[in-house]
């Protein structure tokens, strides 16, 4: 491996590790005054904006000049701080604090915009992206969600790092209970994924290997999915399962938390099926890159299969969203087939 990527593999796994420590604080005092609603009417927290600022500062230290493309932008606060509310700004400098204790509230906005790169122009050499708080209705429900970092070169992630802070390391606990430590799953394209805990922001840590279980065949098959209705159809999912000839069993969960489940064999599939737009001339959901670069590279990693619903690879090199998939299968390659003639003969890998 060469000296690059130990630099990049070791900045991302520091910086999502540090991520990882001011979420958890955030969310053990969270309540109405630790969220703002965006324009899309999506919450966004405090600790989406320390965490962004804490990644991005990171990989700054670390490796020099970053281009990165992030979920948020520090316009909101700057909004607030403008006319003399800076009671929310001021809990994103706190947080932001435990692990960056010199940091000014200018330090914090202006890292938190190093989340605004282009990634058209930057994909030719390669770029992060980051999700901060990936599944932020869940984090606010004090449930399950991710941090969620990854290096894309051309069309494909070459290093994710998830950290999912309330995901016990122990796959026989359960997914609905938060877990005091939590996992941090590292991807490296070739050489496999690995996990350690969640609650070192030195993440001085030995990481071990993912070993993959191979699926017993005549078993329930094992769902992952969404727990808002909006994201994807449960609906739809049982009759895929059905249509397999299976036993539907799910699992539900906020976050990229997901494509962790599946990484381990927790769970045989995780789906996305779009919904039709409310609005027809807006177009369907685009699901933006940021969403699925790291989960995605630590399912693959394990031996899942990873692709759109008509069996395309997730392409990365389109800009901030993956406009040239439909949809999302990740599951045991035993069952992508299945999953597929299902998804086609129920006409679900169809647009409306």
């Amino acid at each position: 491996m060469n000296s690059t990527i130990v630099q990049r593999t070791d900045a991302a796994k520091h910086a999502v590790a540090q991520a990882c420590t001011v979420c958890r604080a955030v969310q053990r005092e969270a309540g109405e005054t630790a969220r703002l609603t965006k324009d899309d009417r999506s919450p966004v927290s405090v600790a989406d904006f320390a965490s962004q600022a804490v990644i991005a500062h990171r990989l700054r230290e670390s490796l020099g000049s970053v281009s990165l493309i992030a979920e948020e932008d520090a316009d909101a606060l700057r909004t607030a701080l403008n006319a003399g509310d800076d009671v929310f700004p001021n809990r994103v400098l706190s947080a932001v604090h435990l692990v960056w204790p010199e940091a000014t509230i200018d330090d914090v906005l202006d890292a938190i915009d190093l989340g605004n790169a282009d990634p058209q122009a930057d994909g030719l050499h390669g770029f992060w992206t980051l999700d901060p708080i990936d599944g932020t209705k869940g984090f606010l429900r004090g449930q399950q969600y991710a941090v969620s970092l990854a290096w894309i070169e051309g069309a494909e992630p070459v290093i994710g790092a998830l950290g999912c802070p309330n995901l016990s390391m122990d796959q026989s606990e359960d997914l609905e209970r938060p877990d005091p430590t939590g996992t941090i799953f590292l991807a490296l394209a070739g050489d496999g994924a690995f996990v350690g805990p969640a609650d070192d922001p030195t993440a001085s840590f030995e990481m071990e290997k993912v070993l993959r279980l191979s699926r017993i065949a005549d078993t329930p098959i094992r769902l992952c999915e969404s727990v808002e209705k909006a994201h994807s159809s449960h609906e739809k999912h049982q009759a895929i399962v059905q249509h397999m000839g299976g036993t539907y069993d799910s699992a539900r969960l906020d976050s990229q938390a997901k494509y962790a489940v599946v990484a381990r064999a927790q769970a045989d599939i995780y789906l996305r099926l779009p919904r039709p737009p409310k609005d027809p001339s807006k177009g369907r959901y685009v699901e933006r890159i940021w969403d699925h670069a790291a989960g995605a590279i630590v399912a693959s990693e394990t031996g899942c299969a990873v692709t759109d619903l008509r069996g395309n690879p997730l392409d990365f090199s389109k800009g901030a969203g993956l406009e040239a998939n439909f949809g999302l299968v990740v599951s045991d390659r035993t069952l992508h087939g299945q999953v597929l003639g299902a998804v086609q003969a129920l006409g679900y890998d169809k647009e409306g």
